[in-house]
Parts: C-alpha cells; structure tokens; sequence
C-alpha cells in the first residue's frame, strides 16, 4: 500500500529526533551538570523548539533516562519471545549479554553513573523507574512460571538481574561479571565458594 513507505518515513524521522534530542542533553549535561541546564537549552542544543521536545519526553529528567520504555519492553519480551525449550534464566542471560555488556564499554558511562548518583532529582527518577521494570519483569516471569503476580521469588530474581548493569560498570570484563552472576543465580552460592567453604 502507498501509506506504508510514508509512515516508515514518519516514524524514523520521530526516532531520530527524538535520539538527536536526548544526545543532546546528555552532552549539555555531561558538560555542565544536570541543574545548570534548561530545558530551552537541550531544545536549542538539539535544533528543535521546546513543544518538539515535551512531545518525545514529559519532563527534564526523562531526557536522561530516553531508553526507559525500551528497556522495560526488551526486558519483558526477553522472558516472554524466547526460543522454546529456553529457560527464564537463561533467556535474561542471553538479553543481558547482548543489551548490557556493551552499554558497560560505552566511554561515557562512568560520567553518566556519576551524573545520576551525583543528582538527586535523577536518582529518584532512577530508583522509581528501577522499581517499575523489576515489577514488569517479576509479573512477566511470574506469567510465564504460572505462578502468583506477588510471587517472591519471582520478584527477587527481578531485582537480581537488574543489578547486572551496576555490578558491570567499572569492572574489568562486563561479559564475565555477567557470566558471574547468571551462574550464581542458576547454581546458587555454594557453587562459587568451592566444595569446602560455607
């Protein structure tokens, strides 16, 4: 049909604002911190008026944050479109692996992780959006277990993989820190302490 190569268009031009606008703010954040940056700022840093912005992101905290509703999706969708025969564990494996050990090498991360800790504004936007994906991701593993939506050990194994990403940073090898921890979460603690240690 005619429409379909123009809505395409549509939705890569929307994409690509949206990603040159949250660029931008990270840049001017990174640069000159989280409270000495406007919103008016980032809009003319990115080329774009500040309807255009608030259009892709309802406040100055989302900007930091741009990947928020992606993550949760491919969090969920990782437990729930894996290959058949593939476990939970293993599928959050695989997702962290491929998602999160390259955003570790990425050069501005330890600025990023500094930025948020140092901001408090952005480390409550960052502990409630924390909450809100280990709560999709204990509901979707609970939903794919068959087991209760308050399930705790569902909830625990939500927490647990959403630590991955803070554990890696800063680490030496991203790829094995996940490894690490996966294997610890599938074998439990004994398995890495050795056959005589408690």
């Amino acid at each position: 049909m005619p429409e379909s190569p123009t809505v395409g268009r549509r939705e890569r031009k929307k994409a690509a604002t949206r990603q040159a606008i949250a660029d931008a703010a990270l840049e001017l954040f990174l640069e000159h911190g989280f409270e000495r940056v406007s919103v008016r700022d980032v809009a003319e840093r990115a080329d774009v008026s500040t309807t255009t912005l608030f259009a892709h992101f309802p406040g100055k905290e989302a900007l930091v944050f741009d990947r928020d509703a992606d993550v949760e999706g491919e969090l969920v969708a990782a437990v729930r479109d894996r290959p058949e025969g593939l476990g939970v564990v293993e599928a959050l494996r695989a997702h962290a692996l491929a998602s999160w050990v390259p955003l570790a090498a990425d050069p501005r991360r330890e600025r990023f992780t500094a930025l948020v800790n140092g901001t408090p504004a952005l480390r409550e936007y960052g502990e409630r959006m924390w909450m809100r994906h280990a709560g999709a991701l204990s509901s979707a593993i609970a939903e794919e277990l068959g087991r209760d939506q308050d399930d705790l050990a569902c909830a625990a194994l939500a927490r647990f993989v959403l630590e991955i990403p803070a554990l890696a940073t800063g680490r030496h090898d991203p790829r094995a820190t996940v490894e690490t921890v996966f294997d610890l979460l599938i074998n439990g603690w004994r398995s890495q302490l050795g056959p005589d240690a408690d």
